[in-house]
């Protein structure tokens, strides 16, 4: 199967923040979270290339992430404290690899296909439900003034404005 098989057959869009998604599942059940409602959770399909960049962003919920398939994805992220650590979601357990990952509140984050001319397709689910007004996509003059020590991950895994 190739990236485009599952971009026709899931009907996968562009993602803001890069690759492709599509909307699978949102709770019937609310929660209050800051003064204002929010689904209990929501689900994607989402689908990065090799060519790909999920680029740095910030969720105000937590998201989990599930390996479905191709190959692993690696997961950046800066924590709250500003700490740069990575995960590798796969099905490779004895390489380290993990078939699911909680990305936690407030942590700067984003992925990519290490194997060349490859995808991965994975599953993420927000708790409480995603909604685009917590949503903080990042440019690298914006990361690279609090977090000079990770220019290297900033310059590849952030936007260039211009």
């Amino acid at each position: 199967m190739s990236a485009e098989y599952w971009i026709d057959r899931l009907n996968l869009s562009e993602h803001p923040e890069g690759g492709f998604y599509r909307p699978t599942y949102e709770s019937g059940r609310w929660t209050a979270q800051e003064n204002r409602e929010r689904k209990l959770y929501t689900s994607i399909y989402f689908l990065l290339r090799s060519e790909d960049i999920s680029h740095f962003h910030r969720l105000q919920s937590d998201e989990l992430w599930y390996f479905h398939a191709g190959s692993s994805l690696k997961i950046h992220m800066i924590t709250p404290e500003g700490k740069y650590e990575e995960i590798t979601l796969g099905l490779h357990i004895e390489n380290g690899e993990v078939p699911q990952f909680v990305v936690p509140k407030h942590t700067i984050f984003g992925s990519s296909v290490p194997a060349q001319e490859d995808y991965s397709l994975v599953g993420c689910m927000v708790s409480p439900g995603f909604d685009f007004e917590d949503f903080e996509l990042f440019s690298q003059a914006e990361l690279l003034e609090q977090y000079p020590q990770h220019k290297d991950i900033i310059m590849k895994m952030a936007y260039e404005r211009k």
